[in-house]
Parts: C-alpha cells; structure tokens; sequence
C-alpha cells in the first residue's frame, strides 16, 4: 500500500514536471489553448502589468520582446534585433520604489522547465502568447497608474504604457 502511494506522487511530479505550464492571474481558467499567461481582464479591469525599472539596461543573454522601465532615462524600452528600442519619451520615474533587497535565484519561468534568457518573469513557448490585462481608455480609467505600467487598450485596441508622465499608445 506504502509502495503505490509513493509510486503515485512520483508519477504525478514527472506528469506536473513535463506538462507545459498555463497561469491565469485573478481568474481561475486561461482562456484557450494557445495562451501560457493570462489576466482577470473583467469588465471594469484598472489594473495592468508593471515592468521592471531597472538602473540602465540589461545585459547578459538577452531576447527580442524583453520590456523595461529605464529609470536612468524614465523611457520605456523593448529589446528587438539586438537593439534597445524606446517605446516612450522620457517620462518620470519619481513614483518608482527601490527594491534594495538580494536577487535571489533565476526568475520565474512559465511554459518551460528551463530558459537562456535572464529575466524577473520568463515566459517560454513555440506556440502560445501572453494575453495582456485588457482596459478600456487606460487614461482615463486607471487613477494612479504606476511608471512601467502596461496593458491593451480596448478602445483603441492599442498598446498602453505608462511612463510616468503620460501614457504612450502603440498599434
């Protein structure tokens, strides 16, 4: 009996250890199939993703579709083709609070049990995209936006983010 039960969670943590991941945040199911990371984008929704502000730009092995906040410039950037790319004017990053604490470990990786890439939130996969939190007219509706923040903009079925001082709008 002692040796089934032993043999029965080891077979769940291979299962659970070579499955490809989903996570839905503020919801409990992933819409689709084809979406590893996906947000409560309820109606109403005022809440957006923040991206790291970081002290100039990273470096190491880095991927096309990496996103900063530059707090030595206050500009939101993305990293393609080997090139950091502003995607905002120099904004403010006067709000941003100071994470002085140890970085411990490699991030979190969601799709994949391993990643090259050196990231906070390491999202892995050939087949499946991250859905965005989903607010409609972002600056009207989100009160307080922090610097970084980012998400889709229903109304203009654009991309929003946040530099600090206004929002930057990308189709």
């Amino acid at each position: 009996m002692k040796n089934i039960k032993n043999i029965s969670i080891a077979a769940a943590l291979v299962v659970f250890n070579v499955s490809i991941a989903q996570v839905a945040i503020g919801k409990q199911v992933v819409d689709g199939a084809s979406t590893v990371l996906d947000f409560n984008n309820a109606s109403g929704n005022t809440k957006g993703l923040i991206l790291p502000a970081t002290s100039g730009l990273p470096t190491g092995t880095l991927v096309n579709g990496t996103f900063v906040f530059d707090v030595t410039d206050n500009k939101i950037k993305v990293y393609e083709n080997d090139v950091w790319k502003p995607l905002s004017d120099a904004g403010n990053s006067s709000a941003v609070v100071a994470n002085n604490s140890v970085e411990e470990g490699k991030g979190v990786i969601i799709g994949a049990s391993s990643s090259t890439a050196d990231g906070v939130l390491v999202l892995e996969s050939t087949d499946k995209a991250m859905v965005l939190p989903q607010i409609a007219t972002p600056h009207v509706n989100v009160k307080s936006p922090y610097p970084g923040m980012m998400c889709y903009d229903t109304t203009s079925k654009t991309l929003a983010i946040f530099d600090g001082v206004v929002w930057n709008y990308w189709k």
